[in-house]
């Protein structure tokens, strides 16, 4: 795959693409706990919940995906006049995305909330209607899509059946408008009435999909080759890629051998969104020149980092650029990024090594001599470090709009020039619980301006015999106080 040795060109490219989202939109809400007891009232675990958690779901995540990347994502759907419409719009405003949702006052914001328990899923509630659109919505999203795609590289219609693609005509005029226009048009089906979807460049069904399409089991590859072509000609397609789960993808075009990827995920916790993030990388490739081949071999890549993640999280550029430049053998500093399936076994190998892991965590905006004091101090208490990451939508949320000053991106690259620095991971939410939780250092490492009892993660550590320690830190420096007088330096 020529592109894993174009990594930094690829994120260049990927900041100067804008690509448009049309479709369902979601709220996916995760309520986490712990189950010690069954209810007396019925034989269920009664769950109790220590927090809440919203992530974009649907054609929100796909755009949070390429968001993530790097990308101008800009959203086209529906959401209600609601609670959970109006925290849809604040997560939109907070991952950059362009939002030019619609209020649909006749209908609940379609949403899924989760119950987890010790990390497994018990429960899942839905509040959706899936009815179709009116036609002055219809008419007013064809036009917002008019005047959003002279600017697009790609569209992406991700179609959750929640009643945005319900008309065939209303399809059908979003493809011919992009097809019109030159501009790709991917999209992540729903049904089998694909119909609908004629003409589009490309569809990004599962085999599950696929099969219900096609009316049959498709169980080996000369099955799957033979379908896929006649698909491709019966719907008017250029390209078909078949998700396969633990088997990998399947890339059908118009010229050319069909070609096989074998699946690049080490541990799977959660596929939520899997297919959101395949359709984005796929589309965002493609959208900055790369061929078809190309940018599915980069989709295959981040479909193996973000199946590690638990619940609907995008893949980051940062976590990408990682396994793309430990894929082309270069030996950077760049490949001290990575997922947390990576990054799971390289701790592993770690561990059968006998080395212990220490962890610490922070934005490490505009990095100063307090924080090379800290890291140095937190890698003499053992063998590896591991530096867990804020990504900038975290960063903005914690600190403002004007914050982080250097991107996730530099950010990395510059703690990954630090000896002492072995590992950084990113982590999207406000803290690193999770991330810790997952990881499970031997050491947890803060600054002594915290107590032991206000760590994030001090239990969870302390739970299976890991310690948390305190250092010292190097008084008058922060990053605030840097910014600050850069600022009056500069006015």
């Amino acid at each position: 795959m020529k592109l894993v040795g174009d990594t930094q060109n690829l994120a260049d490219s990927l900041e100067n693409t804008r690509i448009l989202v049309i479709g369902d939109l979601m709220l996916d809400c995760y309520l986490w706990g712990d189950a010690s007891r069954v209810s007396p009232e019925a034989p269920v675990p009664v769950v109790k919940i220590e927090k809440k958690t919203w992530f974009l779901g649907g054609a929100g995540n796909v755009a949070t995906n390429l968001s993530g990347l790097g990308c101008q994502a800009v959203l086209i759907g529906t959401a209600g006049r609601d609670a959970a419409g109006d925290r849809l719009r604040e997560l939109l405003s907070a991952a950059n995305i362009v939002n030019e949702t619609v209020i649909d006052a006749f209908r609940p914001t379609t949403t899924k909330s989760r119950v987890m328990a010790r990390r497994q899923q018990v429960v899942r509630l839905d509040e959706e209607e899936d009815y179709p659109l009116s036609a002055d919505m219809e008419k007013q999203i064809l036009s917002m899509t008019a005047q959003a795609l002279p600017r697009c590289g790609a569209v992406i219609l991700s179609d959750y059946g929640k009643g945005m693609f319900s008309s065939r005509e209303f399809t059908r005029q979003l493809i011919d408008m992009g097809r019109a226009g030159n501009v790709p048009v991917f999209v992540d089906p729903k049904g089998t009435d694909w119909g609908r979807y004629r003409g589009a460049t490309c569809i990004t069904p599962n085999t599950a999909e696929l099969e219900g399409v096609a009316g049959k089991k498709l169980d080996d590859e000369a099955l799957l080759k033979q379908e896929a072509a006649d698909l491709r000609e019966k719907f008017g397609l250029e390209w078909l890629l078949v998700t396969r789960g633990s088997e990998g993808m399947g890339l059908f075009g118009k010229q050319g051998v069909p070609r096989f990827l074998s699946a690049n995920a080490r541990e799977v916790f959660d596929v939520s969104g899997a297919g959101d993030t395949v359709i984005s990388t796929l589309a965002a490739g493609v959208a900055t020149g790369r061929s078809f081949a190309d940018a599915a071999g980069v989709a295959n890549l981040a479909a193996g980092i973000v199946v590690g993640k638990l619940g609907t999280q995008p893949v980051l550029w940062e976590e990408l650029a990682g396994v793309l430049t430990v894929g082309n053998g270069a030996g950077t500093p760049a490949t001290k990024v990575a997922g947390l399936p990576s990054a799971g076994i390289a701790l592993a190998d770690w561990r059968r090594k006998g080395q212990k892991i220490v962890f610490t965590n922070g934005c490490f905006d505009l990095l100063h001599p307090g924080h090379v004091s800290l890291l140095h101090q937190a890698r003499r208490l053992g063998d590896r470090l591991v530096v867990g990451l804020n990504t900038d939508a975290s960063i903005r949320r914690l600190k403002g709009e004007d914050r982080p000053i250097l991107s996730g991106k530099d950010r990395a690259a510059v703690l990954s020039g630090l000896a002492d620095v072995d590992l950084i991971v990113f982590f999207e939410e406000d803290t690193p619980l999770n991330l810790i939780d997952a990881l499970r250092p031997d050491i947890l490492v803060k600054g002594a301006d915290y107590t032991i009892e206000t760590v994030v993660g001090r239990e969870v550590v302390e739970s299976y015999g890991g310690k948390v320690h305190l250092v010292n830190i190097l008084e008058g420096y922060s990053t605030t106080r840097i910014a600050e007088k850069m600022s009056k330096g500069s006015s």
